[in-house]
């Protein structure tokens, strides 16, 4: 094996190092999406009723898929705040697995090429 292919293979090995010790920094991880909503509470004579502004919230909604259907669940804010990291955390972790995969097709196409 030419050198230059062996240092190749040592700095593919090298990258898919660095994208596993970047997972394994990841403690929340969640999938959905995080809504920020105010509310017209349907009283005439209450503030919200005239005024965009005076409307009741925010309230946060957490959607996400469970067991195949969406579902949809109201959270506190401190819980929003930590889904929404956790949100983060899970599109972060996909862009990690798919540099993970380029990385892993080429060092396969670097210890094993193909014939001609």
């Amino acid at each position: 094996m030419p050198s230059s292919v062996a240092q190749r293979i040592e700095q593919t090995r090298e990258k898919i190092g660095r994208i596993r010790a970047a997972l394994t920094e990841i403690e929340y991880l969640c999938s959905g999406t995080l809504h920020k909503r105010t509310k017209v509470c349907g009283r005439p004579s209450c503030r919200c009723a005239q005024d965009p502004s005076a409307r009741h919230g925010p309230y946060y909604e957490w959607g996400h898929l469970r067991d195949g259907k969406l579902v949809h669940r109201v959270v506190t804010p401190e819980q929003a705040s930590l889904l929404q990291q956790a949100i983060d955390n899970q599109r972060h972790a996909k862009k990690l697995m798919r540099a993970w995969e380029e990385q892993t097709e080429r060092l396969i196409d670097l210890e094993a090429p193909r014939q001609p």
